[in-house]
């Protein structure tokens, strides 16, 4: 995959932004995670802050609106634009000016800037240059047109919904009363939601420091605060010495259902990047082992409990195996299997379009021998809490009735399926939970 290279752009321009989230599309479009996707680009261009930011944006945002960006290139350019940078480019900018009515206050940029930042944007790479009229006309032509063309193409459930049609058909098929509200709450952009490290400091002292600051927050959990306007984790007061770490409210539930108690031995199975890890040490005084199969996410845990002052052995090794294992059962044991991740759309939008049809069938199967082989390390009275962030009922509810037919574990109270939500009380991703206890 070629390098991006903007030699010719000014960095503080929508133009750059918008090849270099043009090139982050076309990563994702062959199976990179926009995540991944985005570190490569920033990696190859070095781009200042406010630049990073807006590429980001713009990539985020595409995602959001690839489906429809993609049916109207399909009305709007007479074959398939190539190079895919091109493609890319296209999609980017006809997802920052093919709002639906409901969006419009949520657009960056005036229409007219961007046509005129894309076609600059095309005439300066030499893979895009030939094409900087075909830009021009493609765009333009959709606005005369808005209006007749947004109300052919939303017809199309892809384009309307901005997911793939197999994706709408199981969200449909799972949750026919709430179908459309999970993917709408998809299409949103996500809180920055903050867990405040009760070791260092409490909910409500903490949001005594953030009104000095000048940032309203809500509380909507324990220990969850809600900024009301997100920030760059650089301007978030405390967070550097470990006041404060991001983390979804959802995912603010795992540790406290644990029922920790000071000198537990305790796994956190699958524990990159590290925030349930956090939650649990500032939770009680126990003896935590932090596993996970990918050396370098390790590093991130490990960093985020340094800044947060905390401790953790931290194993390399793959939780369906037992061979880094010392034979010594644990009190408690977290595990947050791998799955398609369909509850977080709101945070990870590229994965609708990485994943396919048949991923949650093999997902479930890999979490079921994780779960059968993790269950054998725990101590007889011990907790298990399964925890997933998935949605379709294979890798959460069909999961956990399987394994505990299996296992003969007895569940305990738990949330099951949390759905996505926003709202002035509940503002948080779609997972699962169920806990069991082995008899003793």
């Amino acid at each position: 995959m070629s390098k991006p290279s903007l030699p010719q752009l000014k960095p503080d321009s929508l133009a750059y932004a918008l090849v270099g989230a043009a090139h982050a599309v076309v990563r994702v479009r062959a199976g990179t995670a926009l995540p991944q996707a985005l570190a490569a680009i920033f990696d190859d261009l070095a781009p200042p802050a406010a630049a990073r930011g807006a590429i980001q944006d713009i990539a985020y945002r595409s995602m959001r609106t690839l489906g429809r960006a993609e049916a109207l290139l399909a009305r709007l350019a007479n074959k398939a634009p190539s190079p895919p940078l091109l493609h890319g480019l296209l999609c980017c900018a006809l997802g920052l000016i093919s709002n639906a009515d409901d969006e419009a206050a949520d657009m960056p940029y005036e229409a007219f800037t961007v046509v005129n930042q894309a076609v600059h944007a095309a005439a300066s790479g030499p893979d895009t240059a030939h094409a900087k009229g075909m830009v021009n006309a493609v765009l333009r032509r959709f606005l005369r047109e808005r209006d007749s063309l947004l109300a052919l193409v939303l017809k199309e459930p892809q384009a309307r919904w901005n997911y793939p049609d197999w994706w709408i058909g199981a969200t449909k098929a799972a949750y026919p009363q709430q179908w459309q509200a999970i993917l709408n709450a998809g299409n949103s952009a996500p809180p920055l939601t903050l867990r405040v490290n009760r070791r260092r400091t409490d909910t409500a002292g903490y949001l005594h420091t953030l009104a000095a600051a000048g940032m309203p927050a809500d509380r909507i959990g324990p220990d969850a605060v809600r900024l009301a306007q997100p920030v760059p984790v650089s301007r978030i007061p405390g967070f550097s010495d470990g006041l404060v770490s991001v983390q979804d409210a959802a995912a603010q539930l795992a540790a406290p259902l644990l029922d920790l108690h000071d000198g537990m031995r305790v796994l956190d199975a699958c524990a990159a990047p590290g925030g349930k890890t956090g939650h649990i040490l500032e939770c009680a005084d126990v003896a935590l082992t932090a596993l996970d199969n990918d050396a370098q996410r390790l590093l991130r845990i490990k960093d985020n409990l340094l800044r947060l002052g905390l401790q953790a052995d931290l194993r390399a090794g793959d939780a369906a195996d037992a061979d880094w294992w010392d034979k010594q059962p644990f009190d408690r044991i977290l595990a947050d299997v791998p799955c398609t991740a369909s509850g977080i759309m709101r945070r990870h939008p590229d994965i609708r379009w990485l994943r396919r049809k048949g991923d949650a069938m093999q997902l479930a199967t890999m979490s079921g021998r994780i779960l059968d082989n993790l269950w054998q390390m725990l101590r007889p009275g011990g907790k298990f809490l399964f925890v997933t962030c998935s949605l379709w009922p294979q890798e959460s509810e069909m999961q956990a009735a399987a394994f505990a037919s299996r296992t003969k574990a007895l569940r305990l109270p738990a949330p099951g399926q949390l759905l996505p939500a926003s709202g002035a009380e509940q503002d948080h991703d779609g997972l699962f939970y169920a806990l069991f206890e082995k008899a003793a």
